[in-house]
């Protein structure tokens, strides 16, 4: 008999990272022991103070506040899908913090032991819960330190987080129905209208007022706003801080705060600032980043939302957070991004797709090391279909196709100069054409064909059915292992960039072009790692690790005569993307161009260090493949 109640947990968690990142098998187990909890309003899910309980918990429904000061200081809200109780579960002791149901809400709990099987038995979830944690940990210290400074009643200066508030706020007239209001909420999926008259705020109805006066039969949907409105509106100036708004939304019992002119209810409105805006703001939380993103419905709200990434990613540099778990945090927001951008797109399509299909990244976004926004590298696969209906479904994809890549343009990912993406006819094909085509690219090594292996064989599931992804794969794995005379090819390709020291250890700089006289990172740095990494992987049959670290990590187990030199070059591998990330951060670029005389001496001596292991990993391949017969 199916446990459909098991079936519906699964269905919920697998939309919410980590769970997200879990398999079928894993989730069901978990599914099938959650704890389906219900709280009142204003009920305590669990005190400061009280000993630790052996269960974290996800709010299914509702809305769970965490609060510090007994209750008056609020540090954190959680709704759908997010975790809480995580951190004091992970300290084992006693909590720190109260947790507070804001409204009705339905909570999972999940035992400390499947905590466990989510820690030990997947990386990806690992690590984004580990640098959540870390990154949950500051934004409680942040939260703290900004309410205590106002008790303190110490001067609140333009240094101080400023808050960033919604500028196109959702407005009615007094003399709308509420029915109307309630439309104009869900059409632009917010929470709050403003009611406005000469565009200056005279109330607000949020969905709170929808619950306790409307769902209730106080009032009904036929009424005018003005019945239900909460009046008069507390204002702000554009200029607000986070704490100043903190402490604004504690003082008033307010979840929403009208920015206008000059910060009265008698000038024109400008914007509307939430609490949820706040928890957001507070830290740069991967999960409520994730969050936000899902909840996009503008290609505007997702660029703003990738400016906020590149923010996490320089505070995780600053923070001096490893490089593994960098790169996998970035690459989930990355991937949340393009998703997201995939479901618009699906929305504006005028038929649902006819097949289904999946949405694969390649190259350093595939890898999970595009940390910067650089160009789109992608491409589609759709299911096998007969012939004499297979144009009309490729048109189709590859109209879906284009306008991801112009969404994914307007968030700050350059189309790729070589056309490698989705929207590109020659590279949106069905699961039988890709066979064919990486059949033929592997059966006959030419440079060009061998350059486009190394482009298209890190690939990386974004959207849609991961089962012509798995088809693909287990196609090209058995085409390599019978064709050894491809990998000698990918070998010769994988030490065709010499290490970047030229007789006199002097970097080898670009001698023309638009960047004659700068250093190219990536040609001649990350990728002879990069390459190294996937040959010897293919050579090992090692499948599913993504990320050059992690290839070099797994070579190092396989191989442990070599492991010296492999954990030199994933060490080496860090060291480099990491200073790239830096270098683009600090000029505002992808920083794959080095201007070298923006760097001190110590600079230069980081880059040189890293780059001992790309000549000894070169050599390994040399003598391993005969290369010097192939020349």
């Amino acid at each position: 008999m199916k446990n459909t109640i098991a079936e519906r947990v699964v269905d919920f968690l697998k939309n919410h990272p980590p769970f997200s990142m879990l398999n079928n098998e894993n989730l069901f187990t978990i599914a099938q022991n959650v704890e389906i909890l219900y709280f009142e309003a204003e009920t305590y899910i669990f005190k400061k103070g009280q000993k630790v309980a052996d269960t974290f918990y996800v709010v299914k429904d509702g809305a769970v506040g965490v609060y510090a000061d007994d209750g008056k200081t609020l540090v954190d809200k959680c709704d759908e899908g997010d975790i809480f109780g995580l951190r004091a579960l992970i300290r084992k002791d006693f909590y720190q913090l109260d947790a507070i149901a804001m409204e009705e809400s339905i909570v999972y709990g999940v035992g400390a032991a499947f905590l466990e099987t989510i820690l030990e038995n997947n990386e990806d979830a690992q690590n984004f819960v580990l640098t959540s944690f870390a990154t949950y940990g500051y934004e409680v210290q942040a939260s703290l330190d900004a309410a205590n400074r106002v008790n303190m009643a110490e001067d609140i200066t333009h240094d101080a987080l400023m808050a960033k508030y919604s500028k196109n706020p959702v407005t009615c007239l007094a003399s709308h129905s509420v029915q109307h209001a309630a439309q104009l909420m869900t059409e632009n999926r917010v929470g709050s209208i403003v009611v406005t008259f000469q565009n200056m705020p005279i109330g607000i109805i949020t969905d709170k007022d929808l619950r306790s006066k409307i769902a209730t039969g106080k009032y009904t949907i036929l009424e005018k706003v003005d019945k239900i409105m909460s009046s008069p509106v507390i204002c702000f100036h554009e200029q607000i801080t986070v704490a100043e708004a903190q402490v604004k939304m504690l003082n008033h019992g307010i979840s929403h705060i009208c920015i206008t002119t000059d910060g009265t209810s008698q000038t024109q409105l400008i914007g509307v600032l939430s609490e949820h805006d706040i928890i957001v703001i507070h830290g740069n939380n991967p999960a409520a980043l994730i969050k936000e993103t899902c909840r996009a419905n503008q290609v505007e709200q997702l660029a703003f939302i990738r400016t906020k990434i590149t923010n996490l990613l320089a505070d995780y540099l600053k923070q001096g957070l490893s490089m593994n778990y960098i790169t996998q945090i970035i690459s989930e927001m990355n991937d949340s991004i393009c998703k997201r951008a995939i479901v618009l797109s699906l929305k504006e399509m005028e038929t649902p797709p006819p097949v289904s299909f999946a949405w694969i990244a390649l190259g350093s976004m595939g890898r999970g090391e595009q940390l910067l926004p650089t160009d789109q590298d992608n491409a589609l696969i759709f299911e096998n279909v007969s012939d004499d209906i297979y144009d009309k479904t490729k048109a189709y994809f590859v109209n879906l196709a284009q306008k991801v890549s112009k969404k994914l343009l307007a968030v700050g990912f350059e189309y790729c100069p070589a056309e490698m993406m989705a929207s590109n006819s020659k590279w949106c094909l069905s699961l039988e054409q890709w066979r064919q085509q990486f059949e033929y690219w592997i059966k006959t090594p030419t440079p060009d064909n061998v350059m486009l292996c190394t482009i298209f064989f890190d690939y990386n599931l974004v959207f849609g059915n991961p089962q012509l992804v798995s088809s693909l794969t287990q196609h090209i794995n058995f085409i390599v292992s019978g064709f050894d005379t491809f990998l000698q090819f990918l070998a010769k390709n994988a030490v065709q960039n010499p290490p970047p020291l030229g007789f006199f250890r002097n970097f080898l700089l670009e001698a023309e072009g638009g960047h004659k006289n700068q250093f190219d990172i990536k040609a001649r740095a990350l990728m002879p790692l990069t390459d190294a990494a996937r040959l010897l992987s293919l050579a090992n049959k090692i499948h599913g690790l993504r990320g050059t670290i992690l290839r070099y990590k797994k070579l190092a187990e396989i191989e442990p005569q070599n492991a010296a030199i492999y954990n030199s070059c994933a060490s080496a591998f860090k060291t480099l993307l990491r200073f790239r990330a830096q270098y683009g951060l600090n000029n505002q670029m992808h920083g794959r161009y080095i201007d070298l005389q923006k760097l001190s001496k110590s600079d230069k001596l980081k880059l040189r260090s890293a780059f001992s292991p790309i000549k000894e990993i070169q050599s390994l391949i040399e003598v391993r493949y005969m290369l010097a017969r192939l020349i």
